[in-house]
């Protein structure tokens, strides 16, 4: 399995540290990208990636690296920092512009519309949280997420239980 890992904690973080170690014997391949390095600016809602230059975020940052990376990989890992519940604001700007994966194009599906995918290929994606995050909520997230972006959620998980996730991951 070919692991991408997005963390936005601080590398020093015991749990991460481990989690991070552990994914990366376990994976075939691993790329782990320390967003703390890294220079990522929010979506700037311009729609330019839809409208102007399709599939090409038109914010020039380290982002680009990341969007990339998506397709390369099997399985995308995040771990986050939470904040009043949910992942914060650093792990936000990361989720908010992976938008150029999509077209503009709307469809049906099950009665709810979907932005039809730019690329042919089924995204797996992952959370690890540290904090006080409400388990349920982002575990429902992830899944609306992945089902927005035609992929499969493996789940949120609080940061201690990464010995089981690396369990899971195969």
């Amino acid at each position: 399995m070919r692991l991408l890992i997005i963390n936005t904690l601080p590398k020093d973080h015991p749990a991460a540290e481990k989690a991070i170690c552990c994914l990366t014997e376990k994976a075939s391949e691993c790329t782990t990208f320390y967003t703390e390095d890294m220079r990522i600016t929010p979506c700037i809602g311009c729609n330019a990636c839809w409208l102007k230059t399709p599939g090409i975020c038109a914010v020039k940052d380290d982002y680009e690296q990341i969007l990339k990376a998506y397709l390369q990989y099997d399985v995308t890992l995040f771990i986050s920092d939470t904040a009043l519940g949910f992942v914060d604001y650093k792990m936000k700007h990361v989720i908010d512009r992976i938008l150029p994966m999509a077209t503009m194009y709307t469809r049906i599906e099950n009665g709810q519309t979907r932005h039809v995918t730019r690329y042919n290929k089924e995204f797996r994606f992952g959370l690890l949280y540290a904090g006080k995050g409400n388990q349920d909520y982002l575990a429902h997230w992830m899944s609306r997420f992945c089902l927005n972006f035609h992929g499969i959620s493996l789940g949120a998980f609080p940061i201690e239980a990464w010995e089981e996730v690396c369990a899971c991951i195969s």
